[in-house]
């Protein structure tokens, strides 16, 4: 044996031609840094089937990995000084790059490589560590083994040409990398920006420092943890920079009914009088502008639409009054600690006239929201005798809204 050793018990071996085709792995293998050891599962199973499967107990569906196999699997490999056992499996914990690192001072990892089908809760003991690569299910561990062979292997002494290129790679500190362009200096109209090619060595690490704050902030605010980056002066002015451009979102809302007969016209929890005795079809009141207005909030926090908290299918909402569930829009807004700025609604209808009645429908809106009426605008206009809302098959509302974060 040379350098760090890689043991891993699996069903698959020859999924793991790939790593030849890797070109990290295959320049460690080449210079003895590593040495990767498959273990064929099936090498160790019970009969002349060799078999490493069996029927569960109490019943369901697939098989389970037997135990045995995996123990004399286990037992059969030269374990080092300073070894670890990882179970690869969809319950484990999720990788992380300080893992990699962590492992990396090693003299050897050994991987049990799970079955999508579930394994003996026994073969759990020989674990020190469970480890998932992510939130879904894979048919079996071979391919998060890759990835720990791959990640691990980037960080033993030699692999790499140029050793600091790891120092600034997204995760090893904490933060997302900056990022990258090489030429052209100009692609479709995309320029790479002017600071990286000034040839000032210094602002161009200021840069890359920001952007890689920056791209944190934004994609895995959770990555920052580590209260010195919260302290430099750099840092503590992003933050506040991002902060303040987060206080505000925007939503967009849109609702349309269909007019009917014997059915209520009510828009803005005012009943209307329509000339030819029409009223909005829908599971509720149908009330378009009360619906919108609750469509672009959620979305404004992309909470999904109205649909998903007041499904046409459960008879609970049927003819509710749109005003009580935008009073429960508001308060699932609220929660999180946003408030409205201001709404902007128009109402799309041929008749009746909408224009005498945006009084109260703004009282009533301001009433249920706790704002003040001055904070809500609401318009009507016709379509011009075009679409569903000109031929009077319908009425529609748009509706935009902005939340600040208090």
């Amino acid at each position: 044996m040379s350098g760090f050793n890689f043991d891993v018990i699996t069903l698959f071996p020859k999924a793991f031609e790939l790593i030849n085709n890797l070109g990290v792995i295959t320049k460690a293998l080449d210079k003895n840094l590593i040495d990767v050891n498959l273990h064929d599962l099936r090498e160790y199973g019970e009969g002349s089937y060799r078999q490493v499967d069996d029927k569960p107990y109490g019943g369901g569906a697939g098989m389970v990995l037997k135990p045995e196999p995996i123990y004399k699997a286990y037992e059969s490999i030269r374990k080092l000084p300073k070894s670890k056992t990882l179970l690869m499996t969809p319950q484990g914990k999720v990788l992380k790059q300080k893992d990699l690192a962590r492992w990396s001072t090693l003299d050897q990892i050994i991987i049990i490589c799970g079955q999508y089908e579930g394994f003996d809760e026994r073969i759990r003991c020989l674990a020190d560590e469970e480890i998932s690569i992510g939130d879904y299910v894979l048919s079996g561990g071979e391919i998060p083994a890759i990835s720990i062979i791959n990640g691990l292997t980037r960080l033993l002494p030699g692999t790499l040409g140029d050793p600091d290129s790891l120092v600034d790679e997204s995760h090893n500190s904490s933060l997302l990398e900056y990022p990258q362009y090489t030429r052209p200096l100009t692609f479709k109209d995309m320029k790479v920006p002017d600071i990286l090619v000034s040839g000032n060595h210094e602002e161009i690490k200021s840069w890359r420092r920001r952007k890689s704050f920056e791209r944190t902030l934004e994609r895995r605010s959770d990555l920052i943890s580590n209260e010195n980056y919260k302290k430099s002066p750099q840092s503590k002015r992003i933050i506040e920079e991002y902060n303040q451009f987060m206080k505000f979102r925007i939503g967009n809302g849109y609702d349309i009914h269909r007019l009917v007969e014997d059915r209520d016209l009510i828009i803005g929890g005012v009943k209307l009088h329509h000339p030819e005795n029409l009223g909005l079809d829908g599971h509720s009141d149908a009330d378009v502008l009360s619906h919108s207005i609750m469509d672009a909030l959620l979305g404004a926090l992309s909470l999904g639409d109205i649909g998903k908290y007041f499904p046409p299918s459960d008879e609970k909402w049927k003819n509710a009054d749109s005003l009580f569930l935008l009073s429960k829009v508001i308060d699932l807004i609220r929660q999180d600690g946003w408030e409205i700025n201001n709404i902007d609604s128009v109402l799309v209808a041929e008749r009746p006239k909408i224009m005498p009645h945006i009084k109260l429908m703004k009282k009533n809106i301001s009433e249920i929201l706790n704002i003040d009426e001055n904070l809500i605008g609401i318009k009507a206009t016709t379509n011009e005798k075009l679409g569903p809302e000109g031929r009077e098959e319908g009425i529609s509302c748009h509706s935009v809204v902005l939340l600040e974060k208090k």
